[in-house]
C-alpha cells in the first residue's frame, strides 16, 4: 500500500510538480509570465496570458523532468537559463539531441515504448515512452517530435501506481494501443486547449479528449493546457461539459494554477 498519496501541483499549461512514492517530478516546464511570448516554431509565437505559480527557484528538490517536446510553452528561455544543467530530462530523441547542445547533459530521448527507470530504496518509478502525434497528416511533420508518458511505481516488484501524461497529442488510431498495454491506469494528465495555428487543430480539444478519456478509461483525469495562450481555443469549461454529457464527470478533477490535489480517485 502507498504511504502517500501521489498529488500534482499545478504551476499552469503544461507545466506541474508530481509527487508519487519517493520521488518529485516537474513536466514541460514553462514559466514566462503574462505578456511574455512563447516560441512556437515556424516563426510563429503566442504571448502568454497567465503567470506560472511558482518560480523555478521556489521548487522542491527534483529527480527529473518530464518534457513531452520542445515547444517554447513546455521548455521555455526561462528553463533553458535556470534549470539545474545536470536534472535528468526524460524526453523525445530529438529533443535530447538540442538539449544536449544547449548543456543539459543528463537528458535522455527514449523511442516510443521504451522505458527510463529511477530507484530508491525499495521504490522503482518507470517512465515510459507513450506515441503522441502533434498535428494531421503531413503537417506532424513540421512539428517537433512528441511523446506521452507513462509513470508506473513499484514497490518489492509490486506495482502501485500509474498515471499517464499524453503530451501534446491529437487523439489518433495510434493511441488505442496504449490501453491494451497499459491497462488499470490510474490517473490520466491530460493536454487540452484545442490549440488552433490558421485553423488547424493541434492539440485536443473537449471532443478528442473525451474521447480519450473513454478509450484509456483512467479512474481520475485531470486537465491542464487548456487556457495559458490565445492559441488555446477549447476552454475547460467545455471539457468539463462534455464529460457531464457522456457521464464521466465524476472521474474528472479540475485543478487551478497553485493548487495541489490527490492523484488518487474520488471514492
Amino acid at each position: 500500500m502507498l504511504t502517500t498519496q501521489p498529488g500534482v501541483t499545478f504551476i499552469g499549461t503544461a507545466t506541474t510538480v508530481l509527487r508519487i512514492g519517493g520521488f518529485t517530478l516537474l513536466t514541460d516546464p514553462n514559466f514566462l509570465h503574462r505578456g511574455q511570448r512563447a516560441y512556437l516554431g515556424k516563426g510563429l509565437w503566442s504571448r502568454r496570458r497567465t503567470d506560472p505559480a511558482l518560480r523555478i527557484a521556489q521548487l522542491p528538490s527534483l529527480d527529473a523532468v518530464v518534457l513531452s517536446h520542445l515547444h517554447g510553452d513546455h521548455f521555455d528561455r526561462v528553463a533553458r537559463r535556470e534549470l539545474d544543467r545536470e536534472l535528468p530530462i526524460v524526453t523525445t530523441p530529438a529533443a535530447e539531441r538540442k538539449l544536449r547542445r544547449w548543456g543539459f547533459r543528463a537528458a535522455e530521448g527514449l523511442p516510443t515504448w521504451r522505458s527510463r527507470e529511477l530507484r530508491r530504496d525499495a521504490e522503482t518509478l518507470r517512465l515510459t515512452s507513450m506515441p503522441g502525434k502533434h498535428g494531421p497528416g503531413a503537417l506532424d511533420l513540421l512539428l517537433p517530435d512528441v511523446m506521452g508518458t507513462m509513470i508506473d511505481l513499484e514497490r518489492a516488484g509490486t506495482r502501485e501506481f500509474r498515471l499517464y501524461v499524453t503530451g501534446d497529442t491529437l487523439n489518433r488510431p495510434m493511441l488505442a494501443e496504449i490501453p491494451e498495454r497499459y491497462p488499470d491506469i490510474d490517473a490520466m494528465l491530460i493536454h487540452l486547449g484545442g490549440t488552433r495555428v490558421a485553423g488547424i487543430l493541434l492539440t485536443m480539444d473537449a471532443r478528442q479528449g473525451a474521447d480519450l478519456v473513454e478509450l484509456v478509461r483512467p479512474r481520475l483525469t485531470v486537465p491542464i493546457h487548456y487556457d495559458d495562450y490565445p492559441v488555446f481555443r477549447s476552454p475547460l469549461g467545455h471539457f468539463v461539459a462534455e464529460a457531464r454529457r457522456r457521464g464521466f464527470a465524476r472521474s474528472v478533477r479540475t485543478i487551478a494554477r497553485g493548487e495541489t490535489v490527490p492523484l488518487t480517485p474520488p471514492a
